[in-house]
């Protein structure tokens, strides 16, 4: 039950990060839920474990760091399209 609730609110903040930065995430829900379990992963380790949490996922940390992700994921993916 623990791992069915980390991907849903692993897909909750990709989603969330993806809506404050106005950018679109590769790949609908499946990319929402790796960018929003990757980003709570490099947020945690960068900010720590603060906040409240759900599914084993600091929401604060994991916040940022799917927004740092996604506008990484989407600088470079502007660079590539600009290239072609």
């Amino acid at each position: 039950m623990g791992f069915i609730v980390m991907l849903i609110v692993g897909g909750l903040i990709g989603w969330l990060a993806g809506a404050i930065l106005g950018k679109d995430i590769p790949g609908g829900i499946i990319g929402n839920i790796i960018a929003g379990i990757v980003g709570a992963w490099l947020g945690s380790a960068i900010f720590g474990h603060w906040g409240p949490s759900f599914g084993g996922i600091s929401i604060f940390p994991a916040l940022i760091g799917t927004i740092i992700l996604v506008a990484i994921v989407s600088f470079i993916f502007g660079a590539m399209r600009k290239r072609k």
